[in-house]
């Protein structure tokens, strides 16, 4: 007996092993993960605060390898020493950040209010339009992002000189809804087919209309899916450079193309694209965090209900 009691000690202290080893391998991989994810931001913040000779010798522990100076935010006008004084650097960021603000926030609810209305829609009833289906429909929809935006340059080049939507807000608007509603779309749609249908007819039973039974019982369920949707069209339209640099020359231009437009003949202003790279995340940095919060509660509302 004392054998066997013996041999089952060992043999769950093995397995108590193992399942300790398994967990230990689990933690330092997602560490290991973490670190690559981050390590770009961290390259981002550090360099904003180097000289030229920092960057060409790859330092990259502050007051380890080099001591950090104001030299790229003060190029910018964002510096302690530069803050209270005239900056048309500083000007010129934020009316890029305005228009970048613009464009992303306007856009992304834009395409989310349309594509929840689509997706609700194609999750809901049947549809025929010649030989499509819902299926085919939704394909058409996400058909749309295998076009490369060079082929649509010209053809969105012509239309907007003649409808006068050049180097205008309203323009990257329209044109930012139209790329990202096909994706919200498809996010929706999943998101409406797992709610079950029973619960809008118990609520039509109840007396509600349509309308009443989607914004009383279905809208709280899918705001989970609502709000990853729109951090989702945020994050793509905040970065997107190619339609900003063409469409726009001075009035309307947006933070990628003005970190783009630190190369130049004289190389690159590391400290300063670094800088202004790192002020241009920011925003976005804030609004995840701010909507996570929101997240967490749509999904604990959507399952209550």
């Amino acid at each position: 007996m004392s054998d066997a009691t013996h041999g089952d000690r060992n043999s769950d202290f093995s397995a108590s092993a193992w399942q300790t080893a398994g967990k230990a391998a689990i933690y330092i991989l997602l560490i290991a993960w973490t670190i690559v994810c981050l390590f770009p931001i961290y390259w981002t913040i550090t360099t904003s605060f180097k000289t030229a000779p920092n960057v060409m010798q790859g330092a990259l522990i502050p007051w380890a390898d080099y001591t950090p100076t104001w030299l790229g935010w003060r190029s910018l006008g964002l510096s302690p020493d530069s803050i209270g004084a005239e900056s048309t650097v500083r000007s010129e960021f934020l009316k890029r950040a305005l228009n970048s603000s613009v464009a992303s926030l306007a856009s992304s609810l834009l395409a989310v209010i349309l594509g929840s209305l689509a997706a609700y829609g194609l999750s809901r009833f049947s549809y025929k339009f010649g030989y499509m289906r819902n299926s085919d429909i939704l394909f058409f929809f996400l058909s749309q992002l295998i076009l490369p935006p060079v082929v649509l340059a010209l053809p969105f080049l012509v239309l907007y000189k003649q409808l006068a939507l050049l180097d205008t807000r309203i323009g990257l608007v329209l044109l930012y809804t139209l790329t990202v509603l096909p994706i919200v779309i498809w996010i929706m749609r999943d998101q409406f087919e797992s709610i079950p249908t029973e619960l809008e007819e118990a609520a039509l039973v109840d007396g509600l209309s349509i309308w009443g039974a989607f914004f009383s019982v279905i809208l709280p369920i899918a705001l989970p899916g609502m709000i990853a949707a729109f951090i989702l069209s945020l994050v793509l339209t905040w970065n997107e450079y190619f339609f900003a640099a063409l469409l726009t020359s001075t009035h309307a231009n947006t933070l990628p193309v003005m970190v783009a437009s630190q190369t130049g003949s004289q190389g690159i202003s590391w400290w300063s694209m670094a800088a202004l790279s790192f002020a241009a995340i920011l925003p976005l940095i804030v609004i995840g965090v701010a909507l996570e919060r929101y997240l967490i509660k749509g999904m604990t509302a959507g399952a209550v209900k």
